[in-house]
């Protein structure tokens, strides 16, 4: 059932944006993001996992420990949540339905799980792009080149990217990131083709 809000004729989409590890969903959405900052904005999520060099709460993410995390679950705060390489991530409720009932489009850096659990509960509002690189070789040569994870964690994120691959045909879009500026423009064009997109739940004549 379509996730019905206030203020139909307002209404802004939710773009799902879904990568294995290290094929640049990241720079790809800051990119989209700082084109048009009027229009779109960048979902925060919460997770439990550490915060890495450079990240700061409230910017990249809602950094909350496990506790804290499960009570938001209890609470009911999240459209969606998911653990994801031993941490779990969330989206708030409150805060994706405010931005859509402003008319901005909202970003979404999900995982494949959250991507289709958000697109069940607003199949007329979301977008889902998936994010590969050409090859799973250039993919581990960027894990290796960011210098983020160690040996082990990098196999993992590995043999995640075939698993969440299995589930690219739930997904509208596919952006092949060979090269990165080709990539942020298929990007921002799907998002732009989707004020022409017939909405079921939206008023176009009063």
């Amino acid at each position: 059932m379509s996730k019905k809000l206030n203020n139909p004729v307002k209404l802004g989409n939710i773009i799902i944006v879904s990568a294995p590890s290290g094929a640049g969903k990241s720079s790809i959405c800051d990119a989209v993001l700082a084109s048009d900052k009027e229009n779109i904005t960048y979902s925060i999520s919460y997770t439990t996992r550490a915060s890495r060099e450079g990240e700061k709460y409230g910017k990249n993410y809602f950094f909350v420990s496990e506790e804290d995390f499960k009570k938001m679950i209890e609470e009911d705060k999240f459209v969606e949540w998911a653990k994801v390489h031993g941490n779990y991530y969330g989206t708030s409720k409150e805060f994706l339905e405010k931005v859509l009932e402003e008319g901005k489009n909202i970003i979404l850096e999900i995982d494949v799980q959250g991507g289709i659990n958000i697109k069940n509960e607003y199949p007329d509002r979301a977008c889902m792009i998936f994010i590969m690189t050409p090859d799973f070789k250039t993919l581990k040569e960027r894990l290796i080149a960011r210098n983020k994870d160690c040996r082990d964690s990098i196999n993992m994120r590995m043999i995640n990217a075939k698993k969440e691959l299995e589930y690219l045909p739930q997904y509208e879009y596919l952006v092949i990131n060979k090269d990165f500026s080709i990539a942020v423009e298929s990007v921002k064009t799907i998002i732009a083709s989707l004020k022409y997109r017939v909405q079921k739940d939206t008023i176009y004549f009063v």
